[in-house]
């Protein structure tokens, strides 16, 4: 029998989510984001993914190392709102 909409929706979440802990990202970006990231990528020789998880890693490495441990700043800025 065939699958539903549904039953093959959950397959391919079930597929994509490989037990490593990731987490999908759908947002909508303005196209000079677009291009450059695409550029950035080309330049690195990385796919998208890669470039974007090494920008923002980077980015929050830098934060991190100005903060100390067990301060409410610390607290503030590990805090995941959403």
């Amino acid at each position: 029998m065939a699958k539903t909409s549904a039953e093959r929706q959950a397959a391919y979440r079930s597929r994509c989510n490989n037990g490593e802990g990731e987490r999908r990202i759908d947002t909508r970006v303005s196209v000079s984001i677009h291009f450059a990231l695409n550029r950035l990528a080309q330049r690195y020789r990385v796919t998208r993914r890669q470039m974007l998880e090494r920008l923002v890693i980077e980015d929050d490495d830098a934060i991190l190392k100005t903060l100390q441990i067990d301060t409410p700043e610390w607290d503030t800025y590990l805090t995941v709102t959403r």
